[in-house]
């Protein structure tokens, strides 16, 4: 956990990957696998989920927090949660550190925006007129 402070009490990777094997023998839906042993440093969870996912894509992963990183999490680290249609949010279900950002609902997203450009078509309206040009080049199909 890059959040923590380097642990000196853990035993060597390996070991704590063969105890782990060990306690999942007899669950035939849960495998322990070394993925964050082969990623890159400080190891994120993002990383570990995409890589999953990347290798694995008939499956679908869960991530499962300790309620300690939960609040850890949040109290270092408030999320603002953006609007979207079709999305109803309920501020006061919300935690305290995560807030409902008071925003106008724009009618696309960054997938379509991504879309739009592959294809061709106009996104002016979408993005600032400063970054047409440069995401033309990194989104528009190549000639």
């Amino acid at each position: 956990n890059p959040l923590k402070q380097a642990a000196t009490d853990l035993a060597p990777e390996q070991d704590r990957l063969a105890l782990a094997r060990q306690a999942v023998e007899d669950f035939p839906h849960i495998v322990a696998v070394d993925f964050e042993m082969q990623l890159p440093r400080p190891s994120y969870t993002w990383r570990t989920m995409e890589a999953l996912r990347h290798h694995y894509p008939e499956n679908v992963f869960s991530l499962i927090i300790g309620a300690d990183n939960w609040v850890n999490l949040l109290a270092e680290y408030p999320l603002l949660v953006y609007p979207r249609e079709g999305y109803p949010i309920l501020p006061e279900t919300l935690p305290p550190t995560v807030q409902l950002i008071d925003a106008p609902l724009f009618p696309f997203s960054s997938t379509n925006i991504r879309a739009r450009l592959a294809e061709g078509k106009d996104v002016e309206k979408m993005i600032p007129a400063c970054i047409i040009d440069a995401a033309q080049r990194i989104y528009a199909p190549q000639k």
